[in-house]
């Protein structure tokens, strides 16, 4: 980005998130990934004649509590409207969606950049249905209809980002929002999210310019490519004297570059009209307080709470806060008694390792958050100490049982009475004198080799600063 200085940049996101529901947005198709290819279709999604939609109550509730999360000003009364275009994998040749009133507006998300917080405006949100899916194979197309009219929510920023960096970390904190609600797996290699972007480029000060939008955006890595790309280029074409183009692009990323789709169309092009089928969607008390109801904590507050309540570091806070249910069972154990400090240190660390080993989530593993609290109970009391702990998570894991009672099982207790770590160091000094004469003479290195001799003697149970303590006055 060699003109970064000269030019600002203007970077908005339209994104698509696939809502889970038990059945398609305005039929009771199955809403599966993955089945056989158009085995989840009927006469609704297929716009056969003399079908008629049936909205699903489901959908638009997990999509009016993704608006709420997001500080939507929700509508009272929205309608649908038809979104008529001509494309394979659209077979009613328009989509239902919303235009005229969609179901929240001027909301906002923050997000974290560079340690900073940084508020980014939501546009509107707008419920609608998928199209299916087109899959290119040599030279034919072939069409899988079993996505056409799942519900898809589109969530439609203002251009307050002006880096491909930042609209990467708004993608990856929006898919913990809708996984933290509930509302979406957000899988971008499934489809279940997806993006596109919007650039545009202008001299400072001088306001937006013309307006670029990238398609086939499918992870947030390629979210941050094609824009910083797509920067590049205009930043070019402006210095050469050129004018930007306004019209849509591809990403591809065979060549790491963006190319030509097609010239941008306006909303005029689609011929908006009112969904005859579909009456408006009023919502009512009930409505609004399940809504209420279904919020929670959000990603990046709670991390930042986290952080400022039990002083844990920020890295093992993103960790922690990246899955619901790990932050609530880091603090449930917390709630038992246990040091955060220690305990966000164990979860990141080893405990994640093993979590990664076995492909589970802290929160269905073996490592109970009352086995957790055991574990650094018998560490903070000393009977144990971390390399213990580690040979004692790996049984938990193994042989799903309690801390406690593999360090009784096995003896792994550690030794930390004086008398007792006399009585084995006693031997080891009668048959290393020369170590003993070499300290003596002011050479601290034999110190090292001796309390190596005193850990391989109790299979590593003694306490090493007890043993130092009676080492040195032994010695």
């Amino acid at each position: 980005m060699r003109y970064q200085t000269k030019y600002d940049s203007f970077v908005g996101l339209e994104i698509h998130v696939q809502l889970t529901t038990e059945s398609k947005v305005f039929c009771s198709c199955k809403n599966n990934f993955g089945d056989e290819p158009n085995t989840n279709i009927c006469p609704v999604c297929m716009g056969l004649p003399g079908s008629l939609p049936s909205l699903n109550a489901e959908a638009m509730e997990k999509a009016y509590l993704v608006a709420r999360a997001l500080n939507c000003t929700l509508t009272p009364r929205t309608m649908f409207e038809r979104k008529n275009y001509f494309y394979p994998d659209l077979p009613k040749n328009y989509q239902i969606s919303q235009f005229d009133a969609p179901l929240g507006t001027n909301g906002y998300i923050d997000i974290q950049v560079d340690g900073q917080v940084k508020r980014v405006r939501i546009h509107e949100c707008h419920l609608e249905e998928d199209a299916g899916k087109m899959i290119h194979a040599g030279d034919m197309s072939l069409v899988d209809y079993n996505r056409t009219g799942t519900p898809l929510l589109e969530i439609v920023t203002e251009p307050d980002m002006s880096l491909g960096e930042e609209a990467e970390i708004l993608m990856h904190e929006l898919r913990r929002i809708v996984r933290y609600l509930g509302v979406s797996d957000g899988n971008m290699d499934e489809g279940s999210m997806r993006c596109d972007a919007n650039i545009s480029l202008n001299l400072k000060g001088h306001g937006l310019g013309r307006k670029v939008e990238i398609k086939n955006l499918n992870s947030s890595r390629f979210v941050r490519l094609g824009l910083n790309y797509e920067i590049d280029r205009q930043s070019e074409i402006l210095e050469e004297g050129g004018t930007v183009v306004q019209e849509t692009r591809l990403w591809n990323e065979n060549r790491d570059q963006t190319v030509v789709m097609r010239s941008k169309e306006n909303a005029n092009d689609y011929r908006y009209f009112p969904e005859p089928d579909l009456p408006p969607f009023v919502t009512d008390q009930p409505f609004l307080t399940r809504i209420e109801e279904r919020l929670c904590e959000l990603p990046l507050a709670r991390k930042l709470r986290l952080i400022n309540d039990y002083g844990i570091h920020e890295q093992q806070a993103e960790q922690i806060c990246e899955e619901r249910s790990t932050a609530d069972y880091f603090e449930e154990i917390i709630a038992l008694g246990s040091d955060p400090v220690a305990l966000a240190t164990w979860l990141s660390g080893d405990v994640q390792k093993l979590l990664n080993r076995y492909g589970v989530q802290a929160s269905n593993s073996v490592l109970t958050p009352p086995r957790f609290h055991q574990l650094l109970t018998l560490l903070a009391s000393g009977k144990i100490h971390g390399k213990i702990a580690k040979q004692i998570l790996d049984i938990v894991f193994e042989e799903d049982v309690d801390p406690e009672q593999v360090m009784k099982d096995k003896g792994l207790e550690q030794i930390t009475d004086p008398k007792e770590i006399a009585a084995i160091i006693e031997p080891i000094l009668q048959e290393h004198s020369k170590a003993i004469e070499q300290i003596r003479a002011g050479d601290p290195k034999p110190f090292g080799f001796l309390m190596g001799q005193v850990m391989k003697a109790t299979a590593g149970r003694a306490e090493p600063q007890a043993v130092q303590a009676v080492l040195k006055e032994m010695i």
